[in-house]
């Protein structure tokens, strides 16, 4: 999965400041095959706070969500 493919997910779905029940539904029902490893981590993070934390499901809110690139190699011909 490329950066560019997931951040044009998070951009589109615009998950941040939203609540997470709406969020995961969008993430659910994406069209794109990138939508559905966000669907899983956003769903892992709100399943740990609600385990761990004891908080309710409708009231978490996703605060960030960023796309960091890995890095970047050439092949070196020789």
């Amino acid at each position: 999965m490329s950066a560019n493919k997931a951040e044009r997910v998070i951009e589109i779905d615009q998950i941040c400041g939203r609540l997470y029940e709406d969020r995961r539904m969008r993430l659910e029902l994406m069209p794109y095959r990138v939508g559905y490893p966000i669907f899983k981590l956003v769903y892992s993070a709100a399943t740990n706070a609600i385990h761990n934390v004891g908080l309710n499901e409708a009231s978490l809110i996703i605060s960030k969500a960023e796309v960091v690139k890995g890095y970047y190699c050439e092949k070196m011909k020789t």
